[in-house]
């Protein structure tokens, strides 16, 4: 009768490593499937980060653009005012002769430059305003989404550990199986 106990007792105990085996690899395959979808996350973000960063870039050309353009207008309002100096002068000259419609136009030309040089300034300001938000919006979103992958990447290497030992678990199972059966 002990022989039949013992038996029955290894039975038992191999029907219950077995179970323990069968919810094991389930666990390891749910756990694939997490890291899979992880992965496709983090792939999914690299993506977005992309496409902030080629953003950024966007921004930054319109930057150099608004620059290039306000440096123009600086050359634009330098050149009116030495011509504006020079009509004075000759409108002095002039004025002797009767010209002072020269002079009144010599500075209706100079305040025009003046206020055009004004208006592309404040241009200017608001342009800089503007893309110094984007880019401050631009870099609070790219660290939530690094953020997002150190989440993802963390869950996934708690995932890991599990499934290794959850195969280390089932290959000693069937080794113990496997003596069993000799």
């Amino acid at each position: 009768m002990a022989g039949i106990t013992t038996m029955e007792e290894v039975n038992c105990k191999l029907q219950v490593l077995q179970q323990q085996a069968d919810d094991a690899e389930e666990r390891a395959e749910h756990l694939q499937w997490a890291r899979e979808q992880a992965e496709v996350e983090v792939a999914s973000l690299n993506l977005r980060i992309q496409h902030v960063e080629e953003e950024l870039d966007h921004a930054q050309e319109c930057l150099t653009t608004a620059l290039q353009k306000l440096e123009e207008a600086e050359k634009v309002a330098d050149d009116s005012e030495r011509g504006m100096k020079v009509i004075e002068n000759q409108a002095l000259k002039d004025e002797e002769k009767g010209q002072e419609i020269q002079l009144k136009e010599a500075k209706h030309t100079a305040e025009e430059a003046d206020r055009k040089y004004e208006e592309v300034a404040c241009k200017l300001v608001i342009i800089e305003g503007d893309l110094e938000y984007e880019q401050i919006r631009l870099m609070d979103q790219n660290l939530k989404y690094l953020s997002d992958i150190k989440i993802l990447t963390d869950e996934l290497k708690g995932a890991e550990t599990p499934a290794e030992f959850t195969e280390r678990l089932v290959a000693k199972l069937e080794n113990v199986t496997d003596d069993f059966g000799r």
